[in-house]
C-alpha cells in the first residue's frame, strides 16, 4: 500500500512539475504574441501614414 501511494505522490509531483512548464510556455507565447500584434498594428499605420489617401482614381499610365 505504501508503494502504491508513493508511486501515486511522485506521479503528482511530476505532473505539477510538467503544467507549472507548459504554464510559462503558454505565458511566454502570449506575450510574444501580445508584442507582434503590437508591432503589426504599428507596421499597419505606418504603411497607411506613408501613403496619402485618394480620393480620386489614379490616372491611367502613359502607354494607354
Amino acid at each position: 500500500m505504501t508503494d502504491r501511494l508513493d508511486a501515486l505522490e511522485i506521479r503528482i509531483a511530476h505532473q505539477d512539475h510538467v503544467i507549472a512548464e507548459l504554464n510559462e510556455t503558454v505565458t511566454a507565447q502570449w506575450r510574444k504574441i501580445d508584442a507582434l500584434e503590437r508591432e503589426l498594428k504599428m507596421l499597419r499605420e505606418e504603411v497607411r501614414n506613408s501613403f496619402p489617401a485618394r480620393s480620386e482614381p489614379e490616372p491611367p499610365p502613359p502607354h494607354y
